[in-house]
Protein backbone atom coordinates (compact mmCIF):
# COMPACT_ATOMS: atom_id res chain seq x y z
CA UNK A 1 0.00 0.00 0.00
CA UNK A 2 1.88 3.79 -1.03
CA UNK A 3 2.68 5.74 1.80
CA UNK A 4 0.60 8.38 3.33
CA UNK A 5 1.87 11.57 1.53
CA UNK A 6 -1.03 13.37 3.85
CA UNK A 7 -2.79 12.63 6.64
CA UNK A 8 -5.20 14.12 8.48
CA UNK A 9 -6.29 13.13 11.89
CA UNK A 10 -9.14 13.91 14.03
CA UNK A 11 -8.34 17.67 12.78
CA UNK A 12 -10.66 20.29 13.69
CA UNK A 13 -10.43 23.92 13.05
CA UNK A 14 -12.33 26.78 15.16
CA UNK A 15 -11.86 30.93 14.17
CA UNK A 16 -13.01 33.72 16.20
CA UNK A 17 -15.70 35.11 14.80
CA UNK A 18 -19.19 38.20 15.54
CA UNK A 19 -22.71 36.98 16.03
CA UNK A 20 -25.23 40.08 16.15
CA UNK A 21 -22.21 41.93 17.69
CA UNK A 22 -20.89 39.74 20.41
CA UNK A 23 -17.74 37.72 20.78
CA UNK A 24 -18.26 34.10 19.46
CA UNK A 25 -16.85 31.25 17.85
CA UNK A 26 -17.55 29.04 14.58
CA UNK A 27 -16.00 25.88 13.77
CA UNK A 28 -15.57 24.99 10.67
CA UNK A 29 -14.28 21.82 10.38
CA UNK A 30 -14.49 18.76 13.00
CA UNK A 31 -13.73 14.96 13.18
CA UNK A 32 -11.96 15.43 9.89
CA UNK A 33 -9.63 12.06 9.00
CA UNK A 34 -8.66 12.32 5.91
CA UNK A 35 -5.81 10.47 3.93
CA UNK A 36 -4.31 11.04 0.61
CA UNK A 37 -1.44 8.37 -1.20
CA UNK A 38 1.43 8.83 -2.34
CA UNK A 39 0.78 9.04 -6.22
CA UNK A 40 -3.15 9.13 -5.39
CA UNK A 41 -4.68 12.23 -7.13
CA UNK A 42 -8.58 12.82 -4.66
CA UNK A 43 -10.62 15.47 -4.78
CA UNK A 44 -12.68 17.19 -2.04
CA UNK A 45 -16.29 18.34 -2.86
CA UNK A 46 -18.87 19.90 -0.76
CA UNK A 47 -20.99 23.01 -0.25
CA UNK A 48 -20.17 26.36 -0.18
CA UNK A 49 -18.70 26.72 3.54
CA UNK A 50 -18.05 23.32 4.41
CA UNK A 51 -14.38 24.10 5.29
CA UNK A 52 -12.69 22.50 2.19
CA UNK A 53 -9.90 25.35 1.71
CA UNK A 54 -9.59 24.89 5.32
CA UNK A 55 -8.58 21.43 5.22
CA UNK A 56 -6.02 22.60 2.43
CA UNK A 57 -4.58 25.57 3.97
CA UNK A 58 -3.97 22.76 7.14
CA UNK A 59 -2.23 20.71 4.61
CA UNK A 60 -0.37 23.37 3.09
CA UNK A 61 1.18 24.39 7.04
CA UNK A 62 -0.71 27.85 6.01
CA UNK A 63 -3.04 26.63 9.14
CA UNK A 64 -2.98 25.13 12.50
CA UNK A 65 -5.66 22.76 13.39
CA UNK A 66 -7.66 23.78 16.28
CA UNK A 67 -7.49 19.68 17.47
CA UNK A 68 -5.77 16.90 15.91
CA UNK A 69 -2.55 16.73 13.86
CA UNK A 70 -1.39 16.70 10.47
CA UNK A 71 1.23 14.59 8.93
CA UNK A 72 3.33 14.88 5.84
CA UNK A 73 4.61 11.38 4.71
CA UNK A 74 4.35 10.46 8.68
CA UNK A 75 6.00 13.42 10.27
CA UNK A 76 4.34 16.02 11.73
CA UNK A 77 3.55 19.23 9.88
CA UNK A 78 5.33 22.06 11.93
CA UNK A 79 4.85 25.40 9.98
CA UNK A 80 4.87 25.49 5.98
CA UNK A 81 4.75 22.37 4.21
CA UNK A 82 8.08 22.65 2.49
CA UNK A 83 6.92 19.49 0.33
CA UNK A 84 4.20 21.24 -1.13
CA UNK A 85 3.36 23.35 -4.33
CA UNK A 86 0.12 25.44 -3.93
CA UNK A 87 -1.76 26.42 -7.02
CA UNK A 88 -4.34 29.21 -5.70
CA UNK A 89 -8.18 30.05 -7.39
CA UNK A 90 -6.83 33.32 -7.94
CA UNK A 91 -3.87 34.74 -9.76
CA UNK A 92 -0.96 34.72 -7.52
CA UNK A 93 1.49 35.98 -10.66
CA UNK A 94 3.95 39.25 -9.73
CA UNK A 95 2.37 41.93 -12.89
CA UNK A 96 5.63 43.32 -12.67
CA UNK A 97 7.43 40.28 -14.22
CA UNK A 98 7.41 38.22 -17.31
CA UNK A 99 6.24 35.08 -17.45
CA UNK A 100 9.56 33.47 -17.74
CA UNK A 101 10.60 35.50 -14.57
CA UNK A 102 7.13 34.58 -13.18
CA UNK A 103 8.20 30.35 -13.39
CA UNK A 104 11.68 31.26 -12.31
CA UNK A 105 10.79 33.19 -9.13
CA UNK A 106 10.93 30.01 -6.72
CA UNK A 107 13.81 28.75 -8.12
CA UNK A 108 15.78 31.84 -7.90
CA UNK A 109 14.52 32.60 -3.99
CA UNK A 110 15.80 29.02 -2.99
CA UNK A 111 19.12 30.24 -4.54
CA UNK A 112 19.17 28.48 -7.77
CA UNK A 113 21.46 30.37 -10.34
CA UNK A 114 19.85 33.11 -11.81
CA UNK A 115 20.40 31.68 -15.50
CA UNK A 116 20.07 28.11 -15.00
CA UNK A 117 16.52 29.22 -13.18
CA UNK A 118 15.47 30.59 -16.36
CA UNK A 119 16.43 27.73 -18.30
CA UNK A 120 14.47 25.10 -16.67
CA UNK A 121 11.60 28.19 -16.35
CA UNK A 122 11.55 28.02 -20.54
CA UNK A 123 11.85 24.39 -20.71
CA UNK A 124 7.89 24.07 -18.13
CA UNK A 125 6.47 27.35 -20.44
CA UNK A 126 7.21 24.52 -23.31
CA UNK A 127 5.73 21.80 -21.51
CA UNK A 128 2.22 23.55 -20.84
CA UNK A 129 2.37 25.14 -24.39
CA UNK A 130 3.44 28.58 -24.05
CA UNK A 131 6.69 28.72 -26.02
CA UNK A 132 6.90 32.23 -27.01
CA UNK A 133 5.49 33.82 -24.26
CA UNK A 134 8.30 33.91 -21.93
CA UNK A 135 8.20 37.61 -22.34
CA UNK A 136 4.65 38.52 -21.51
CA UNK A 137 3.53 40.09 -18.60
CA UNK A 138 -0.13 39.00 -17.05
CA UNK A 139 -1.59 41.49 -18.22
CA UNK A 140 -0.63 40.91 -21.50
CA UNK A 141 -2.18 37.05 -21.36
CA UNK A 142 -5.47 35.22 -21.61
CA UNK A 143 -7.10 33.66 -18.10
CA UNK A 144 -6.10 30.25 -19.67
CA UNK A 145 -2.56 31.55 -20.43
CA UNK A 146 -2.33 33.13 -16.93
CA UNK A 147 -3.56 29.23 -15.62
CA UNK A 148 -0.90 27.65 -17.43
CA UNK A 149 1.89 29.99 -16.18
CA UNK A 150 0.69 29.37 -12.71
CA UNK A 151 0.71 25.44 -13.23
CA UNK A 152 4.18 26.15 -14.06
CA UNK A 153 5.11 28.14 -11.16
CA UNK A 154 4.06 25.67 -9.06
CA UNK A 155 5.35 22.27 -10.51
CA UNK A 156 8.78 23.54 -11.51
CA UNK A 157 9.78 23.22 -7.55
CA UNK A 158 8.90 19.16 -8.59
CA UNK A 159 7.27 19.12 -5.20
CA UNK A 160 5.89 16.03 -4.13
CA UNK A 161 2.23 16.64 -2.91
CA UNK A 162 0.33 19.21 -5.48
CA UNK A 163 -2.40 21.43 -3.23
CA UNK A 164 -4.86 22.97 -5.45
CA UNK A 165 -8.34 25.39 -4.70
CA UNK A 166 -10.46 25.46 -7.32
CA UNK A 167 -7.65 26.24 -9.60
CA UNK A 168 -9.88 26.41 -12.65
CA UNK A 169 -13.33 27.74 -11.55
CA UNK A 170 -12.63 31.26 -13.03
CA UNK A 171 -12.33 29.35 -16.34
CA UNK A 172 -14.59 29.19 -19.65
CA UNK A 173 -15.61 25.57 -20.16
CA UNK A 174 -13.86 25.13 -23.41
CA UNK A 175 -10.48 26.39 -21.76
CA UNK A 176 -10.81 24.42 -18.17
CA UNK A 177 -11.19 21.31 -19.73
CA UNK A 178 -8.10 22.33 -21.95
CA UNK A 179 -6.34 22.75 -18.67
CA UNK A 180 -8.08 19.69 -16.63
CA UNK A 181 -6.56 17.33 -19.65
CA UNK A 182 -2.96 18.83 -19.06
CA UNK A 183 -2.73 18.89 -15.72
CA UNK A 184 -3.23 14.96 -15.98
CA UNK A 185 -0.75 14.63 -18.06
CA UNK A 186 1.68 16.39 -16.47
CA UNK A 187 0.38 14.16 -13.31
CA UNK A 188 0.58 10.97 -15.07
CA UNK A 189 4.38 11.46 -15.71
CA UNK A 190 5.48 11.52 -11.88
CA UNK A 191 2.27 10.64 -10.09
CA UNK A 192 2.45 12.82 -7.51
CA UNK A 193 -0.05 13.14 -4.49
CA UNK A 194 -2.63 15.85 -5.29
CA UNK A 195 -5.79 17.31 -3.22
CA UNK A 196 -8.05 19.03 -5.45
CA UNK A 197 -10.87 21.33 -4.14
CA UNK A 198 -13.42 21.62 -6.35
CA UNK A 199 -17.24 22.56 -6.22
CA UNK A 200 -17.49 20.87 -9.88
CA UNK A 201 -18.54 17.28 -9.37
CA UNK A 202 -17.67 16.44 -13.51
CA UNK A 203 -14.59 17.86 -12.79
CA UNK A 204 -13.83 15.87 -9.64
CA UNK A 205 -14.75 12.16 -10.81
CA UNK A 206 -13.19 13.20 -14.05
CA UNK A 207 -9.62 13.62 -12.78
CA UNK A 208 -9.68 11.53 -9.78
CA UNK A 209 -8.53 8.53 -8.48
CA UNK A 210 -11.45 9.40 -4.98
CA UNK A 211 -14.07 11.41 -4.50
CA UNK A 212 -14.48 12.53 -0.58
CA UNK A 213 -17.82 14.46 -0.08
CA UNK A 214 -17.73 16.84 2.97
CA UNK A 215 -21.34 17.96 4.96
CA UNK A 216 -22.45 21.15 5.57
CA UNK A 217 -21.24 23.65 7.84
CA UNK A 218 -20.43 24.05 11.05
CA UNK A 219 -18.53 21.55 12.62
CA UNK A 220 -18.47 19.82 8.59
CA UNK A 221 -16.91 16.49 8.25
CA UNK A 222 -16.51 13.51 5.46
CA UNK A 223 -19.94 11.92 5.08
CA UNK A 224 -18.57 9.89 2.09
CA UNK A 225 -15.51 8.37 -0.20
CA UNK A 226 -16.31 7.26 -3.48
CA UNK A 227 -13.57 5.03 -5.37
CA UNK A 228 -13.25 6.47 -9.10
CA UNK A 229 -12.12 3.17 -11.30
CA UNK A 230 -12.51 5.02 -14.50
CA UNK A 231 -9.48 3.76 -16.81
CA UNK A 232 -6.39 5.71 -17.06
CA UNK A 233 -5.11 7.81 -19.40
CA UNK A 234 -8.72 9.67 -19.26
CA UNK A 235 -9.77 12.51 -21.78
CA UNK A 236 -12.07 14.65 -19.21
CA UNK A 237 -14.53 15.53 -22.42
CA UNK A 238 -15.06 12.00 -23.20
CA UNK A 239 -15.04 10.17 -20.41
CA UNK A 240 -18.17 12.28 -18.83
CA UNK A 241 -20.18 10.41 -21.43
CA UNK A 242 -19.20 6.73 -20.25
CA UNK A 243 -21.58 4.87 -18.24
CA UNK A 244 -19.59 4.43 -15.44
CA UNK A 245 -19.30 8.15 -15.24
CA UNK A 246 -22.66 8.84 -14.95
CA UNK A 247 -23.20 5.58 -12.54
CA UNK A 248 -20.57 7.20 -10.14
CA UNK A 249 -21.89 10.83 -10.66
CA UNK A 250 -25.21 9.45 -9.18
CA UNK A 251 -24.31 7.82 -6.39
CA UNK A 252 -22.26 11.03 -5.51
CA UNK A 253 -24.96 13.44 -5.90
CA UNK A 254 -27.48 11.66 -4.00
CA UNK A 255 -25.31 12.15 -0.86
CA UNK A 256 -23.75 15.88 -2.14
CA UNK A 257 -27.30 16.79 -2.81
CA UNK A 258 -28.70 17.04 0.47
CA UNK A 259 -25.53 18.80 1.40
CA UNK A 260 -25.66 21.20 -0.97
CA UNK A 261 -29.39 22.36 0.01
CA UNK A 262 -28.35 22.79 3.75
CA UNK A 263 -26.10 24.77 3.08
CA UNK A 264 -27.86 26.68 0.64
CA UNK A 265 -30.41 27.32 3.23
CA UNK A 266 -27.86 28.66 5.62
CA UNK A 267 -26.16 30.64 3.20
CA UNK A 268 -29.86 32.02 2.78
CA UNK A 269 -30.58 32.43 6.55
CA UNK A 270 -26.91 34.71 6.93
CA UNK A 271 -28.38 37.07 4.38
CA UNK A 272 -31.97 37.96 5.64
CA UNK A 273 -30.27 38.72 8.89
Amino acid sequence: MSKAAIELKDIACTFASEDSGRAATYTAVRHVNLIVSDGEFVSVVGPTGCGKSTLLNMSAGLLEPSEGHVRIYGEPLTGLNRRAGYMFQADALMPWKSALDNVAAGLVFEGVDEQEARERARAWLKRVGLEGFEDRYPHHLSGGMRKRVAMAQTLIKDPDIILMDESFSALDIQTRQLMENELLNLWQAKRKAVLFITHDLDEAISMSDRVVVMSAGPESHPIGEFIIDLPRPRDVSEVRMTPRFLELHAAIWQVLREEVLKGYAQQQKKVSN
